[in-house]
Parts: C-alpha cells; structure tokens; sequence
C-alpha cells in the first residue's frame, strides 16, 4: 500500500469516500483508522477532518454522509429514493400496526417485558411480533426480571438505531411530536371520511356505523399508547451493551479458559 500523506485533508477525504462506498455497514472512527495498518495511523482528529471535508463535498451529490450509532455511512439522499428503489422488483416490506406499537414501547420504556407491553395495549403480543424483531436485530434480551417465571426484558440494539438514522435513543421523537403527528392524521381522516360520505349516501347506516367504530377503536388505541409513552418518556435506560462487544468479552473469556487448561 502507498505510503498516505494524512495531512492531506483533501486526499484522505477521497479515500474515506471510496471506503464508505464499498462498505456494506456503518464506519466507526476506530475502524477507519484501523484500515491504515498499527504503525502509523492517522488520529481520529484528522479523519474527523477530513470527514467533514467529504460532508461538504457531498452537498451537490444524491448521496450525504450520515453518522448513525455505529459510525459513518454514505446513503441516497430521502429525494431519490423512489427512483434507486426501481432497481428491486419486490416491494418494502410493510410491518403492522401491532408491531409498530410493540417497538415503539420497547423503545421508549426499555427495557420492558413482554408482559408489560401487553399491559399498556392491552392485548396480547403475538411471538411472531417478537421473533420478527429480533430477526432483523433491533430488539434483543438485555436481561431476566428478578420476578416469579424470571421474564425477558427486551431493549433495542444499534442496529435499530442505524435503520432509523438515530446516533442515540435521545434523539427519538417527543411525545409532543408523537401528538401533533396524530392530530395530523385525525385531520387528515376527518377530510376523507367527510369525502367517502359524501360519495356513499346511498351505502346503509348499518355498514357505515360499522366503519365509523372501527376507525374510533383505532384512534382510541393510539391515543392511549401515547397517553402511556408520556410516562415513560423520562429516566430512559441507553447504556445497553452491544451485542457485538458482548459476544467479543465471551470469547476472550473462553479463550482465556481454554489456554488455562493447556499443559
């Protein structure tokens, strides 16, 4: 490998670029260094120089530098993403309501057991729900409850906060945000259900008031997950261990172990 000036802002910006595009996950400061070799890498002051350098120039580009919990990553600016989404056939996944509200409580009050969540909604929360979840790595068991049976206690993971361009759970939306986007959409639901009934005077009262109570036992049930969030919103716990340092601490332990056992 060349031997690289790393006071030369400029050039060192055009190799985190070229690094950042080929990487399939977000780039801590360590891991950039890390890539110039153990004698003489360059200081974290002057790789956090130069990504602002590479910031700056990607102002005129469809794609931003964004820093998220685990690091840096470049990605499509939101603008263009309806047109770089072409290149799949399949559709985005879409998740249900119930598990929207199950992630959201996880994330607001973590960590939670299963059986608090199905305090707060009321129901009960499928396994799939949470399989689900854990599947794609946001939530995972940070712990037992020292109660009768011992439950889980979920909590969310970096990988949640990567998907969702978060550094940290306090960057998560207020409670006051949460209410005005809900007032947002009554107004929204309002005006259409106002056009719908219009347009289908001639459809019975019977089907309408049926139509009307579901559409109330839906507001009702978001309403009162955001009237819980509200007193959970404060005292939130963000100090969980990653999983990957986790599993990294296990095997030095195992390995330590192991080598204790050898003549």
């Amino acid at each position: 490998m060349d031997k690289l000036n790393f006071s030369d802002t400029e050039y060192l910006a055009k190799v985190l670029e070229a690094v950042l595009l080929a990487a399939d996950k977000p780039m801590s400061i360590q891991r950039l260094a890390d890539l110039f070799g153990e004698e003489t890498p360059p200081s974290h002051q002057q790789l956090a120089a130069a990504l602002q350098v590479l910031k700056s120039h990607c102002q005129q580009r469809s794609y931003q530098l964004t820093e998220v919990a685990s690091g840096f990553r470049l990605q499509i600016r939101t603008e263009y993403s309806p047109w770089v989404g072409r290149l799949w056939e399949e559709r985005p996944q879409r998740y249900s309501r119930a598990m929207l509200e199950t992630l959201a409580l996880i994330a607001y009050r973590q960590p939670i057991t299963r059986g608090e969540i199905e305090d707060v909604r009321g129901v009960a929360v499928s396994s799939q729900i949470i399989k689900t979840l854990m599947e794609r790595e946001w939530v995972r068991v940070v712990g037992y409850k020292e109660v009768p049976g011992r439950p889980a206690m979920l909590a969310t993971t970096k990988a949640f906060l990567d998907y969702f361009n978060l550094q940290a759970l306090d960057e998560l939306p207020s409670l006051i945000e949460l209410q005005a986007l809900q007032a947002n959409a009554e107004q929204v639901q309002t005006t259409t259900d106002s056009a719908t009934a219009q347009q289908s005077a001639s459809i019975s009262s019977v089907a309408d008031g049926e139509d009307t109570a579901s559409d109330d036992k839906q507001e009702l049930s978001f309403g009162s997950l955001l009237a819980e969030l509200e007193s959970m919103e404060q005292g939130l716990t963000t100090d969980f261990i990653d999983p990957v340092q986790e599993d990294s601490a296990t095997d030095a332990a195992h390995q330590g172990q192991d080598s204790s056992k050898k003549p």
